[in-house]
């Protein structure tokens, strides 16, 4: 096709110029310069072209068969419908491509779910309105995952309706085990929330994991009240463990009080008994001086000591207001009249003198 072209240019140029045979050598001379140009031009683009459809190809290839974990996540890989492969460690892996092999993406995320209030009765036939929360999630074990994947389909919303279910009858169970007591009451050492909590766990940990592949990470309860028949017993009982308390405590103080008064009596006793051995001890000291004084009165002096003590017996007997009738003549009335010398005792010359001129 060039060739002829380029002839036909050779006779078109003849024609016009009437140089056909000049004409016509020099094009076929220009021939040789532009048919490298014009036939390797396309077979280079063509190559890119290939190129580049063979790069977007392998890229797509590799797209398709590329697989991105993200953490938090499972990846379940399928073939044809059938999970053949479970991802569980974030990052890139591999897969054929679609329509070969899909993925299922599964969440390993925490979630909670709550039972709602629950009528349940206790141990000692009374109920109890009782709500419990449950924290769980699918573990990241290929196992479970599929496991997750066959009972619920991925879905987590059935899991979690499933899960309430099986704790509303778990709660049931638990409750049978325990008073109310051991639920509601004033003092915190009986009450056995934690007990009830663990065991109520341990009923519904084991189910979910068995039936659905489902990891129960924890188990409470939210919230706790009582039925109006259940709340009137519950109140009676508590008033009369609130008596019974104040009883103890009562007698308690009452014996306590006996016992203080007691030993303050005892005490007291003590005290006067050793004041008293003091006293005692303290006049025999002072009687046993005044004695030794009055020995040492008398050695010195009888008479002016048989006089002093006369005197000090009758200020002993006789008072402001006392009227004693005596003979004057007997001791020791008889030193008012006769004096030291008429009782047969010596006596200080004022004295004597005194005395003698009364009697006259």
């Amino acid at each position: 096709m060039l060739h002829l072209h380029d002839h036909g240019d050779e006779h078109h140029h003849d024609h016009e110029h009437g140089h056909g045979h000049g004409h016509g050598h020099h094009g076929h001379d220009h021939g040789p310069h532009t048919q490298p140009f014009d036939i390797k031009a396309p077979r280079w683009r063509v190559a890119v072209r290939f190129a580049l459809a063979f790069g977007l190809l392998g890229g797509a290839i590799l797209a398709a068969a590329s697989v991105m974990v993200p953490p938090g996540e499972a990846v379940v890989v399928t073939q044809f419908g059938n999970p053949v492969r479970v991802l569980t460690e974030p990052g890139l892996a591999w897969k054929l491509p679609v329509p070969v092999q899909g993925t299922i993406p599964v969440d390993l995320r925490l979630r909670t779910t709550s039972t709602g209030l629950q009528d349940v009765g206790t141990r000692d036939g009374l109920r109890v309105l009782v709500q419990a929360y449950v924290a769980w999630q699918v573990p990241a074990d290929p196992d479970r995952v599929r496991q997750f994947l066959r009972a619920v389909r991925n879905e987590p919303d059935e899991a979690a309706r499933q899960l309430r279910s099986f704790a509303g009858s778990a709660l049931q169970v638990t409750a049978g085990g325990f008073d109310l007591a051991d639920l509601v009451n004033t003092d915190p050492a009986r009450v056995k929330l934690a007990a009830f909590e663990e065991k109520l766990a341990a009923e519904i940990a084991r189910q979910m994991l068995d039936t659905y592949g489902i990891a129960v990470r924890q188990v409470g309860i939210e919230r706790l009240s009582l039925p109006e028949g259940t709340l009137a017993a519950t109140v009676a009982r508590m008033r009369t463990e609130r008596e019974t308390v104040a009883a103890q405590r009562t007698a308690e103080g009452l014996r306590a009080a006996a016992e203080i008064r007691s030993n303050a009596a005892r005490d007291g006793r003590i005290a006067v008994a050793q004041a008293r051995t003091e006293a005692a001890e303290i006049e025999a000291a002072a009687r046993r001086e005044a004695a030794e004084i009055h020995a040492k009165a008398y050695e010195g002096d009888p008479q002016l000591y048989v006089m002093l003590r006369s005197l000090d017996s009758l200020a002993g007997i006789v008072g402001g207001n006392t009227r004693i009738v005596l003979r004057t003549d007997a001791a020791p009335f008889n030193m008012l009249v006769q004096g030291p010398a008429m009782a047969g005792l010596p006596a200080p010359s004022g004295v004597a003198s005194a005395a003698g001129g009364a009697v006259k």
